[in-house]
């Protein structure tokens, strides 16, 4: 960081060299420093509601934000995931949580590369009426056997996130855990993960026990061999079943994208399928991906981040310079891809120019700040530059409207907004990493953005309140390694916020 101040932060007791799982909600503030390997279940357990991770059961919406490159225990790059707890007042940036391969009742142990937290999701796994912590290690080792991968999942509790089990490890090169969405794809209440093995979409179904062992298993061989680029879930055709969408490098160029869907079924997935345009071609994809109600109908809309640009596509896709975002809405049928609609930075009403490797699509979020029922959307634009600043990166927010998001009305910030806390610096890589968390439970979608470049790589990560009209920098609050307590150096904070 540069001389401004960071933010209003409260430092914690709180170290990876001390490998805790850290109790943090405040009324658990006298709570043992390292938890039990599991907490207490609910005397009345009543199931989170949909779309809302609650770790403790209080009724208030908490995040997780991942540091893969993290040190732990002298371990570089071993990773760790943080955890903000919401409150009457949204995210409670002066309570938090760390969780390590080190924690207390956490399976295996933290190594140098492991790379825990490359993906994050929440699901209550167990149906106790707690949200659990599924997290990725896509780099983790199995004895000397490289890239296994592995799943893991933290058990949630009325004292918060303690204990936990191994779910899933792949065999070498497998990379399991690098993608990773959780919903219901069967519809029988119990929530199901998808995570991909190699090229190969692989599916745990649940419910699960406590030792981790999934009802079943299944795989989704890909013959192409697509490399997958990210994973989210939803029900897009509205049937009550949640399909997997999947976005993956296709063809033989560099820059080649392609959005597929896997619809959900009695039985489980079906067939990735293709989402095409008018001209009966598949729609050109991206990297990033976001799925939620936009346009205020019971359909899962899709929102594309598309950040790569140049290359042989852009003579295909003037919209891809500087990186573009495609809104695909869900119907009946599955994903309309004959009804996109599609971004870049000269789109009206939105912030800033289209210039080469700005980054428009490093990240997408869809959440509802305003409380109008649509759901709105945050871009990140990673590679923005300020003034002289390369890469400094910013955040927009895409108001949602009955036909999609739009570029009118839409709000950008930086670290040069007033008041938000720190100072624009080369390679901060703001925005690349985005989510939306009603922590204060008052119907409105608080903006978490992350910028894993920030302090040489530490990454740090901010809050931004949301009010009648939208997203505000006003009373934005933020966090860093140094708040936390950790080993900063590389870590990465802010690379990803858990779904």
């Amino acid at each position: 960081m540069a001389s401004r101040a960071f933010g209003t932060t409260v430092a914690l007791a709180i170290t990876v060299a001390a490998a805790a799982v850290v109790t943090a909600p405040a009324a658990q503030a006298a709570a043992p420093a390292r938890a039990t390997a599991s907490a207490a279940a609910p005397t009345a357990p009543v199931a989170p509601v949909p779309g809302r991770t609650d770790y403790n059961g209080d009724g208030f919406a908490d995040l997780a934000v991942a540091a893969p490159g993290a040190t732990v225990n002298g371990k570089a790059g071993a990773g760790y995931v943080g955890v903000v707890y919401g409150s009457a007042s949204g995210p409670a940036t002066a309570t938090k949580q760390i969780v390590t391969q080190d924690s207390a009742g956490v399976p295996d142990v933290a190594e140098a590369g492991d790379a825990f937290g490359s993906a994050i999701v929440s699901a209550d796994l167990d149906r106790d009426g707690y949200s659990d912590l599924v997290v990725g290690a896509e780099t983790e080792k199995d004895g000397t056997v490289e890239r296994t991968g592995l799943l893991t999942v933290v058990w949630g509790g009325a004292s918060g996130l303690s204990g936990g089990a191994t779910l899933y490890t792949g065999e070498q090169y497998d990379g399991v855990g690098g993608r990773l969405t959780a919903g219901d794809f069967n519809g029988d209440g119990a929530p199901d993960l998808a995570t991909v093995k190699w090229a190969d979409l692989q599916t745990l179904s649940g419910p699960f026990t406590r030792a981790g062992a999934a009802a079943g298993t299944t795989a989704y061989p890909d013959m192409d061999d697509m490399r997958y680029l990210d994973l989210a879930s939803g029900d897009v055709n509205g049937d009550g079943r949640d399909d997997v969408v999947a976005l993956r490098h296709s063809g033989d160029e560099y820059d080649s994208r392609s959005v597929a869907v896997a619809a959900g079924g009695a039985t489980g997935l079906g067939p990735l399928a293709p989402v095409k345009g008018a001209d009966g071609y598949a729609i050109e994809g991206g990297e990033h991906l976001a799925v939620g109600r936009v346009n205020g109908d019971v359909y899962a809309d899709l929102v594309v981040g598309r950040s790569v640009d140049g290359y042989d596509s852009d003579l295909d896709l003037p919209l891809a310079k500087g990186g573009m975002v495609t809104y695909v809405p869900g119907g009946a049928t599955g994903a309309q891809g004959t009804r996109t609609k599609v971004f870049n930075q000269d789109s009206a009403g939105i912030p800033g120019a289209a210039e080469a490797s700005d980054g428009f699509g490093s990240s997408v979020a869809i959440g509802d700040t305003n409380g109008d029922g649509y759901g709105d959307v945050a871009v990140g634009v990673s590679g923005e530059a300020l003034g002289t600043v390369a890469r400094a990166g910013a955040v927009l927010v895409m108001p949602g409207t009955s036909t999609g998001p739009t570029g009118t009305g839409t709000k950008g910030f930086n670290q040069d907004t007033a008041g938000v806390a720190g100072v624009a610096e080369l390679n901060d890589r703001f925005g690349a990493a985005a989510a939306f968390v009603d922590g204060n439970k008052d119907g409105r979608a608080e903006l978490a953005v992350g910028a894993p470049g920030e302090d040489a790589g530490a990454g740090a990560l901010w809050f931004f309140p949301a009010t009648t009209a939208g997203t505000t920098a006003t009373g934005s609050s933020a966090i860093n390694n140094a708040t936390l307590a950790t080993v900063a150096v590389k870590a990465a904070l802010g690379a990803s916020f858990g779904r």
